[in-house]
């Protein structure tokens, strides 16, 4: 199991701050593909990631245990 965590928007088009799912052994791209067929409202196209808050390629593997975070753009003045 993997911890996945949103925020902001994301958060908000789903109704949960976090999920936990039987996705490991997935790479980060899988999981972005997995949660968009789940959640057709995100976009998580040009959306940051990070595994064990390190920032993390489409292409890292997930292993059991660990958290994802999608991080979206941020803005501020």
């Amino acid at each position: 199991m993997i911890n996945i965590l949103l925020f902001a928007h994301l958060q908000e088009a789903i109704g949960k701050s976090e999920l936990r799912v039987d996705l490991s052994d997935y790479t980060v791209g899988q999981i972005k593909e997995w949660m968009e067929n789940q959640y057709p409202q995100l976009s998580l196209q040009n959306i940051m990631t990070a595994v064990n808050e390190e920032f993390a390629t489409n292409q890292m593997i997930v292993k059991d245990g660990d958290t994802l975070a999608f991080i979206p753009p941020v803005s501020g003045g």
